[in-house]
């Protein structure tokens, strides 16, 4: 099963939530789901339920990348059940740093601040270090959504901080997506919110090289995104054009609701540059894209 969740996770990764979701889901319910229906000892009850928690938050985070909402909340709560159950504390912050980001994401940010915090007073300082670099960019997004600048900026050292901690070769499997691509691109997005455009284009850019190194085209759109924001702050509309371009292809390499997402904000940010020429030519190349969501 930890084979099976680490293929998985990595197709969502390089290819979007919308891609294996259904495979994955067959898969815990013709394989998973019955296992934790027997009677075992407590050691392989333990590890059976945090197999399953893994792979329930998995198919709860594609929900989420491809926009169904509802399902996500249900995959995210039942993953947090089998988390608590297995005592496996880290999981259980993972989980619920999780449910920060959604929270966050549908306008809820003060509900994603309290779960970010809640996942750090669980996890403890040594647990996982990567988990906790997640959980403090988190809580950054969620301050900057509310408009505290010293907090969020206070929330992105520490998450700097705790991920100069992380080893690796010491951290679960769920925690290998927690890298720089990632956690730069969250602060891109912290700083775009808090209007700081100087630190979001740092930002996105580190997440955008290391995301080209590992080819993973979301993470990249979603940070070409970011940048293109951060220009659009400037008020240079040919560099955001450029990068919005970008944000366009990557996007068109994966299966996420997240992307068009990106690509709908910028399409908003570039209104008020009216029908300025590469404006229109934006929207123009966005529209397909866009109408298949």
């Amino acid at each position: 099963m930890k084979k099976m969740f680490a293929e998985f996770q990595r197709m969502d990764v390089l290819q979007g939530g919308g891609s294996g979701r259904l495979i994955l889901a067959e898969y815990m319910t013709q394989h998973v789901l019955p296992l934790l229906r027997r009677t075992n000892a407590e050691p392989v009850r333990r590890a059976l339920c945090e197999a399953a928690a893994e792979q329930t938050y998995l198919l709860g985070w594609m929900a989420y990348d491809s926009g169904e909402q509802g399902a996500a909340q249900r995959y995210l709560i039942q993953s947090l059940r089998l988390a608590e159950e297995s005592k496996n504390t880290a999981l259980g912050a993972h989980v619920l740093a999780g449910m920060a980001d959604q929270a966050t994401l549908l306008g809820n940010p003060e509900e994603g601040r309290s779960l970010a915090q809640a996942g750090r007073a669980g996890l403890g300082k040594k647990a996982s270090p990567a988990c906790l670099a997640d959980l403090w960019a988190l809580e950054a997004r969620a301050l900057a959504k509310l408009g505290a600048k010293a907090e969020a900026a206070h929330a992105v050292v520490q998450s700097e901080a705790a991920f100069e901690r992380v080893r690796v070769e010491e951290e679960q499997e769920w925690a290998t997506f927690i890298d720089p691509a990632y956690l730069h691109g969250e602060h891109a997005n912290t700083f775009r919110d808090l209007g700081m455009p100087k630190e979001a284009k740092l930002h996105a850019r580190k997440s955008i090289a290391h995301a080209r190194e590992q080819e993973r085209a979301r993470r990249g759109a979603m940070s070409h995104a970011a940048l293109a924001a951060s220009h659009l702050q400037r008020d240079n509309l040919e560099a955001a054009y450029s990068a919005g371009l970008r944000t366009l292809k990557l996007s068109k390499q994966v299966k996420s609701s997240r992307c068009v997402e990106a690509v709908q904000d910028l399409q908003r940010r570039m209104n008020r540059f009216g029908n300025h020429r590469l404006v229109v030519d934006f929207k123009d190349r966005a529209r397909e894209l866009v109408t298949a969501a």
